[in-house]
């Protein structure tokens, strides 16, 4: 298990001096957190900073950054290394042929699936969306972005503002490369809300749910997360919608975070990809700071039935789970200044990886169960099933306030586990 090491940024002048390849812009944004990774420095950008005052009232995302050792700084030419691509991605869960190894230095072979539509549900706007998938797409063969296949939608009907760290911008960027990776032949609507409040992201989920069940049917993928609160179950008919399964991250710390604890929505936890110094995939295991543990105020569904000895009364989390641990993390490529710094290439994790990556995954098995629900309880139905899920028994995280391994069957780490191909989903 990795030693993290956390600073404030009110210590990162010092914490510049003393670890030469953070980037300066970087080390200077408020709010910032930076973690000591196995393979770089970490980078929690402050739109990801959980305030757990802020339960109920508003939500952050769950993404970070790495800057790899022997870096000094994001990457102005094409992304090289073994982190994540969509090839890699494609082979690692099944929707493209497999190749031993899946490396992600050697793989071409982007999926080719999707349909309908995925909505992407984010807060502020981001400038350079539609430029910004544009190269993504051209660097890894995905099919080209155009006005039929992706739209910008503003939830209020105006522009939002950006938000001024930039890691709004991040997030959006993110979200709609992975749905665009693993589901090529989806349209993508990136529906901004007006803030990170959660009244502005619920109306942005309406419109997004509407946009996809116009469409014909698709996936919703929420990012972002809060914590808990006692009048939460209120919200459980902003996440239902006919034709429309909702996803949201589990979130990037020890715990259960809202929406994804929702009966209505599937919770994505998330894992690390381990690979052999030749970038030949080994094994995944649960990543040591995904959100996961028993709700406070929500009762069991009834698609976790089979798992009461484990989860007792209440609904557990996460449902499944992803690449999330930003040392074996993904490739992305974002133009919006971040920090007052333009990032370009980059490598991220985060359960902001694995919820559109999932719903992406979903929408490429293209079976658009009519709710959540059903999605869910087939999900479970066939959680032993080793062509529809890849069980994860490595690692362990923080569930539940305590260490909790990962292990045969659902756990709270990684719940039933990874998808794989496009069987019961």
């Amino acid at each position: 298990m990795r030693k993290t090491l956390l600073y404030r940024a009110t210590a990162f002048a010092a914490l510049t001096l003393f670890i030469s390849n953070v980037p300066a812009a970087l080390a200077a944004a408020p709010g910032e957190l930076v973690l000591q990774g196995t393979r770089g420095i970490i980078v929690v950008p402050a739109s990801s900073v959980l305030h757990p005052e802020d339960a109920g009232l508003r939500a952050h995302t769950n993404i970070r950054l790495l800057i790899p050792k022997g870096h000094s700084g994001p990457q102005n030419t094409a992304p090289s290394g073994d982190y994540e691509t969509p090839a890699s991605l494609g082979c690692l869960y099944g929707v493209t042929k497999f190749v031993k190894g899946c490396n992600p230095e050697k793989l071409t072979t982007v999926a080719t699936g999707g349909s309908k539509a995925i909505g992407i549900v984010d807060a502020y706007d981001m400038p350079t969306a539609a430029h910004d998938l544009g190269v993504y797409s051209k660097q890894y063969g995905l099919p080209a972005v155009t006005k039929t296949n992706f739209q910008v939608v503003y939830a209020t009907g105006k522009k939002p503002s950006q938000d001024p760290s930039g890691g709004w911008e991040l997030e959006e960027a993110l979200d709609i490369e992975m749905a665009h990776a693993l589901a090529p032949n989806a349209t993508v609507y990136l529906v901004e809300a007006a803030s990170n409040d959660n009244s502005d992201l619920l109306l942005a989920e309406s419109v997004a749910a509407k946009l996809v069940a116009a469409a014909g049917g698709g996936e919703v993928s929420n990012s972002w997360a809060g914590g808990e609160y006692s009048q939460e179950k209120g919200s459980e008919k902003d996440f239902a919608l006919d034709s429309v399964v909702f996803f949201a991250s589990a979130g990037d710390s020890a715990g259960v975070g809202w929406p994804s604890v929702l009966d209505n929505v599937v919770a994505v936890g998330g894992t690390d990809v381990n690979r052999k110094q030749n970038g030949d995939f080994e094994n995944q295991s649960a990543w040591i700071d995904t959100g996961g543990g028993s709700s406070q105020y929500l009762a069991r569904p009834s698609y976790q039935n089979t798992i009461e000895k484990i989860v007792g009364s209440k609904r557990g989390v996460p449902d499944i789970s992803l690449v999330a641990d930003p040392n074996t993390g993904v490739w992305m490529y974002d133009s919006t200044p971040y920090g007052g710094q333009v990032l370009n290439w980059l490598v991220v994790g985060g359960t902001s990886v694995a919820s559109p990556a999932s719903a992406a995954l979903v929408n490429n098995a293209a079976h658009f169960f009519g709710s959540t629900k059903l999605e869910l309880t087939q999900v479970y139905k066939a959680k032993a099933k080793a062509k529809a899920f890849t069980d994860i028994t490595l690692g362990s995280c923080g569930a539940n306030g305590k260490n909790t391994d990962a292990v045969k069957g659902w756990d709270f780490c990684t719940g039933v586990g990874t998808p794989l191909g496009t069987a019961d989903k």
